[in-house]
């Protein structure tokens, strides 16, 4: 053994035993030191008595007349990291806790029908949302009062003032909690006047919500007026799919503007691929440096389609590195991809990641140093916090070689060689905390992203890394009658929610219509066919979130409006919509119009927090197009259709025959490849050539 072996090996031994202390150097254990979670897993020697969130706990605060402590957070979140290591890991603190309240640590990833809840209670108090989220419950499961990160002096303060006015004025504290209780278990169709249905889809009602949305672009740095900044794929999918139906050049030249600015930013790693959850300035150059599964995954299906409108080799080169990334650091050997990867290493925020201007040096060859410093705009002093620099770009590549007079095939061997040389560098660093938790709505959400990848890039990596997803998925979590796990565990079961259903069942749409395996459709339609059985309500014509014959909580909750996901119930209304086309099956497309109508009003007025349904929306103005092949070339002919852009369609297809309706009656005429394209159950005459099924979809 060499003497640089010996010395990786005695860091790797020094990190291993320092982030994973033998049991008896452990001080304190709680409740949750059987739990599979990481983030619970993270607060299982905290010397707060902590509890998982179950009857134990529950029945204590009720025999004890205790009021509840819950706090809720996930393992990559940076405040809830710094609260523990402020609060919950003193013992001063922890003692005021466990003498006055019973406390319970939830994961929001695990358990986000209780996040919601709460959350919704906090934003009814008039406070800003966000994690840690920590609430104070009657023993009842009631809220009365609660918010987000305290400092630790102010925390210790609130948990005096909470156990001393539930000691002395309990009457006020369960009229605050009823009337609270009452107002977040208002049906949320009641509460924003959604009763009325709508089913009127003009492009002109579009064209308003539009102007009014594009009033709040940022025209400098992209995105909207506003900081932090999130990515918020569906919203730009939807810009995307506006400018495919208006021809309007400002919907994509903003939405091309701004994913040029995200990918060249310091919110897409530079080095190894992938993205962070947000930028906190406006430049997309500072990240909160955490990286979440499912932003990588709408993210691809995002970058899959800029490629297909603009061919751009460098959106190409985005979806391969982001690929990679979630091969190398994000995917279990079985297929299944875990939840995110820590902001935080070795204590500090994007440690990781960023670097001295001396550490650069040491990594690039010295007469390629100047030209890669002004490539990644790298500081003697550093361009961020601490002498660090964050690699991130002023101008895409094309720019910056015909500004330097550069060859572009040798400037790219240099940059991929730059990568290799800090990624492996960075390899001997103390990594982010990962949280292994395979998630299956997140994994949908990947499966569906790499999906679109394939299909806009043809790349056969893409496809088997998508078919060993997907098998995962439907072998390890899905159930014999299409029920769906949450999360894939051995020693937990945490039944899937709405959530989960919907990007599972838009991810196999997705494969099916890229393999023509029908296995994946019918798997699909049994997802279906459970959540229209167990989560659908008939009064009000939406989906709950959950199970009906999940815990009882204090609400049920129904997930209208799109954020960073989009909402579970403008998920499943597209996959009825989609499924409907592909099956023939009318009660899907009715059930999916019904739900837009409801939304469509609200919708309109603001689509920045509904733009999956406003996408839907679209998909009314034009009649969808129905694309069936028949003959040995059809999954050739689907690809090359695929690789370009039209999204209000769906693709089917057969070498030989099937039961599907719009397969049933027709084949390959004279043994070739036949294309059939279809309107509103009619279609033309059958082509055999790619161009000409091309002019018949875009007519």
């Amino acid at each position: 053994m060499n003497k640089v072996t010996l010395y990786y090996l005695l860091i790797f031994v020094a990190i291993f035993f320092s982030c994973n202390p033998a049991p008896s150097q452990q001080k304190f254990s709680n409740h949750l030191i059987n739990e599979s979670s990481p983030y619970l897993k993270q607060h299982a020697h905290n010397p707060v008595n902590w509890y998982p969130w179950g009857e134990e706990a529950l029945k204590r605060a009720k025999e004890e007349n205790k009021p509840i402590l819950i706090s809720i957070g996930y393992s990559s979140c940076h405040w809830c990291h710094v609260m523990e290591h402020e609060s919950f890991e003193d013992t001063a603190v922890a003692r005021v806790m466990n003498e006055n309240f019973i406390t319970i640590k939830i994961d929001r990833e695990e358990r986000p029908d209780i996040d919601q809840i709460y959350m919704d209670a906090i934003h009814a108090m008039g406070q800003q949302g966000g994690w840690p989220l920590n609430v104070f419950l009657t023993p009842d499961k009631e809220p009365f009062y609660g918010g987000t990160y305290f400092p630790k002096d102010q925390w210790v303060d609130l948990l005096t003032q909470v156990s001393n006015a539930y000691k002395l004025q309990p009457n006020k504290i369960k009229k605050s909690a009823t009337a609270l209780k009452e107002h977040i278990a208002k049906s949320e169709l009641k509460r924003y006047d959604l009763g009325k249905e709508n089913n009127q889809f003009p492009l002109q009602k579009l064209e308003t919500a539009y102007k009014e949305l594009s009033k709040g672009f940022d025209h400098k740095d992209g995105g909207f007026n506003k900081s932090p900044k999130f990515p918020m794929p569906k919203l730009y999918e939807f810009l995307l799919q506006y400018n495919h139906v208006t021809n309007d050049k400002e919907a994509l030249d903003h939405t091309l503007f701004t994913l040029d600015k995200i990918k060249n930013g310091g919110i897409y790693d530079q080095i190894g691929g992938g993205f962070s959850r947000y930028s906190v300035d406006a430049k997309w150059f500072a990240p909160h440096f955490e990286k979440m599964l499912y932003d990588n995954g709408q993210l691809l299906s995002l970058y899959a389609n800029a490629y297909r409108i603009t061919k751009d080799n460098a959106y190409k080169k985005i979806i391969s590195e982001t690929i990679q990334f979630l091969k190398r650091e994000m995917l279990n050997k079985n297929g299944g991809f875990y939840a995110a990867l820590d902001a935080d290493s070795d204590g500090e925020e994007g440690k990781y990641y960023v670097w001295t201007y001396q550490e650069l040096q040491k990594c690039i060859p010295k007469d390629q140093f100047s030209l890669f410093a002004s490539y990644y705009n790298i500081e003697k002093k550093g361009n961020w916090e601490h002498g660090n620099n964050i690699l991130y770009k002023k101008v895409n590549d094309k720019t910056f070689i015909a500004t330097h007079s550069l060859d572009s095939n040798t400037f790219e061997k240099l940059t991929i060689q730059w990568k290799k040389n800090l990624l492996r560098n960075r390899e001997y660093r103390i990594k982010p905390g990962l949280d292994n938790k395979i998630i299956s709505g997140w994994n949908g959400l990947a499966l569906k992203g790499i999906c679109d990848a394939y299909s806009a890039t043809n790349e056969k990596e893409f496809l088997d890394l998508a078919l060993k997803n997907a098998t995962f998925i439907k072998e390890k979590m899905i159930l014999k009658d299409y029920q769906l796990l949450r999360t894939y565990d051995t020693t937990k079961k945490i039944n899937g929610y709405l959530e989960d259903y919907a990007a599972v069942i838009d991810g196999f749409i997705s494969l099916y219509q890229i393999t023509f395996d029908e296995k994946w459709l019918t798997t699909a339609i049994g997802l279906t066919e459970y959540t229209n059985s167990h989560f659908y309500d008939e009064k009000e014509k939406m989906f709950f979130y959950t199970d009906k014959s999940s815990e009882k909580l204090i609400t049920k909750k129904k997930e209208l409006f799109d954020n960073v996901i989009p909402s579970s119930n403008s998920m499943m209304a597209t996959n009825l919509f989609i499924l409907g086309h592909i099956l023939g099956d009318e009660k899907y497309i009715e059930r999916s119009d019904q739900m837009l109508a409801i939304m469509n009003d609200l919708m309109i007025k603001n689509i920045q927090f509904s733009s999956y349904w406003a996408a839907l929306y679209i998909s009314h103005i034009k009649p969808t197009v129905e694309i069936a092949i028949v003959g040995k070339q059809s999954l050739n002919y689907a690809q090359e259709i695929a690789s370009n852009y039209y999204p209000n369609k769906v693709i089917l297809g057969t070498k030989n025959h099937s039961g599907l309706a719009l397969l049933k009656e027709r084949s390959a005429i004279n043994g070739k490849t036949t294309l059939y394209v279809c309107r509103n159950k009619t279609c033309n005459l059958p082509v055999f050539k790619i161009d000409k099924a091309w002019e018949e979809i875009i007519e």
